[in-house]
């Protein structure tokens, strides 16, 4: 089957950095792509927020120009296919309308408010007993104490926000709210409010909401978006937005999947403990698995995939490839001045980073510039250098950053095989940070296994929306897709960086417990 005649997807990937627009073959070939920056709005008092009008402005806007770039394929579209963030919140009316500010996975404003519904007198890792056991029989899982999720954002509008939850219909993740848009439906699915933890997820395919955790939750039931069964098709695209940008008549919209759904589709690790790596904003490891798993110590779960009779692992680091772009704004500027284009700035941390050694002259970094989740829960967290000297370059420095990512790589892959009992092996690696060659290679050295890349590794999610869609639809199966998907190099760990780097690792993961107490501290010092 050429291009000619397989059938098309418009992909939508919402990322935190802002919507990639997509027309992806089933083949899984890109035929053009968009994407336009959103900047998230983070601000020192926990708040990290974006406006879900710009978003949606973009993806419009990045659809005109495919379907303009490319009117041929555009006609012959099938599907409407979202993805992307979650574990975020869009309050909006009952048409679908946003009636505040999108507040992201990285928002912890609403902390002191979840900590009161989850905890109690006694309690067990912050959690009150009697509620801790509830929720993980019935949902595999617990909303966050630091309130970086839907149950601490709904809470926090709630309270500090009462006219904008008066005015709230629903409180919806950012997919969804995309997919509504399409087709001016307001529904989720259980695979979609996965981090709401409303579910019961021993049971897969569910369209109910648990009324004990909605109880336990304190959620208004009213307020809930009515749940269709994942593999779904929505709806259509509306008339009106058809007309206007161009799109086929009675073109379908399947249900929204978050992005690490869509990357495990998107970079083939279809099989039980097939692992990918995502290099993302955020970082995570991910596989499907055969059952429920939980470990509330390390913030990670299994949850209801994308495929059927599977669960996925879930967990996430806060802070990966954004790292880098934090690193960029700091460490690489122009001889004005002025901060260099992206594409040139990035390539040129590369550049500077290769001159450095292994382990960088014993130079530490700690990425943990937004707290961190997984595999430790604690918003306290913050990023730091550790070894610095006289002697300390600015490439040691950058290649520090690149390689304390990959520590939280390995810290997060090992302590997910602990939780598992299975070996994750044959990792691939996927987002945007997996461009780098050099990142790969030093993820391959500290992780001390190869790193498979997956080709065109930022457009895995759109790659993997679009086998969503076909599934869905019946033109393909779940066995086509693993032969769909390249990849363009395997980055062989070398056995000498290992060694510079085990003894890294070590005291890598000793720091969240050594200094945790200094971090809450200091929180309390910076909210005085």
């Amino acid at each position: 089957m050429t291009d000619v005649v397989e059938p098309l997807v418009l992909a939508v990937d919402l990322g935190t950095g802002g919507p990639k627009t997509a027309l992806v073959s089933m083949s899984g070939s890109i035929i053009g792509s968009v994407h336009r920056r959103v900047e998230p709005t983070v601000t020192p008092d926990g708040a990290a927020t974006q406006d879900p009008e710009a978003w949606w402005v973009a993806v419009t806007a990045g659809i005109r120009e495919l379907a303009t770039a490319h009117p041929s394929h555009a006609a012959r579209l099938a599907a409407v296919a979202v993805t992307g963030q979650f574990g975020s919140t869009v309050p909006v009316d009952a048409g679908g309308s946003p009636v505040g500010e999108a507040m992201l996975w990285m928002d912890t404003r609403g902390r002191a408010h979840a900590r009161r519904i989850l905890g109690g007198p006694i309690r067990i890792q912050g959690f009150a007993p009697k509620t801790i056991a509830t929720w993980i029989r019935h949902s595999g899982g617990v909303p966050s104490l630091d309130g970086n999720d839907p149950l601490g954002h709904r809470l926090w509008i709630e309270h500090e926000q009462p006219d904008c939850y008066r005015a709230a219909a629903a409180f919806i993740e950012p997919i969804d709210f995309i997919t509504s848009r399409f087709t001016g439906r307001v529904v989720a699915t259980q695979v979609s409010m996965m981090l709401s933890w409303l579910c019961d997820n021993r049971h897969l395919n569910n369209d109910r909401y648990d009324p004990t955790l909605v109880r336990l939750a304190a959620v208004d039931p009213a307020r809930l978006p009515p749940l269709v069964r994942n593999g779904s098709v929505v709806g259509t695209v509306s008339a009106s937005l058809r007309k206007r940008l161009g799109l086929p008549a009675d073109l379908p919209v399947v249900n929204a999947l978050p992005d690490l759904h869509t990357a495990a589709l998107g970079s083939g690790t279809t099989g039980l403990y097939e692992p990918h790596l995502s290099i993302s904003t955020s970082g995570w490891v991910g596989c499907h698995t055969p059952g429920k798993r939980t470990s509330i110590r390390r913030q990670m779960a299994t949850v209801p995939s994308a495929l059927p009779g599977k669960y996925i692992l879930v967990n996430n680091h806060e802070t990966a490839g954004v790292c880098l772009d934090w690193a960029r704004s700091l460490l690489v500027t122009a001889p004005d001045g002025l901060t260099e284009p992206a594409d040139s700035a990035f390539s040129a941390l590369d550049s500077v980073a290769a001159t450095a050694p292994s382990a960088s002259r014993g130079v530490l970094f700690t990425p943990w510039l937004n707290g961190e989740r997984s595999p430790v829960a604690d918003a306290d967290l913050r990023g730091g250098f550790h070894g610095l000297s006289l002697a300390t370059t600015r490439a040691d420095l950058i290649r520090s950053v690149l390689e304390g990512v990959a520590h939280n790589s390995r810290w997060l892959l090992e302590e997910s095989e602990a939780m598992l009992g299975h070996p994750l092996s044959h990792v691939r690696a996927m987002g945007g940070g997996a461009g780098s060659d050099l990142w790969c290679q030093i993820h391959a050295d500290v992780l001390g296994r190869p790193v498979h890349r997956v080709a065109d590794p930022l457009m895995v999610n759109v790659r993997g929306a679009t086998f969503f869609a076909g599934l869905v639809l019946g033109l393909i199966d779940v066995a086509d897709i693993h032969g769909r998907v390249e990849i363009d190099r395997v980055f062989e760990p070398d056995a000498a960086a290992q060694r510079a780097h085990d003894p890294m690792h070590a005291e890598f993961i000793r720091l969240p417990r050594t200094q945790r107490a200094m971090f809450k501290r200091l929180r309390r010092a910076r909210a005085a």
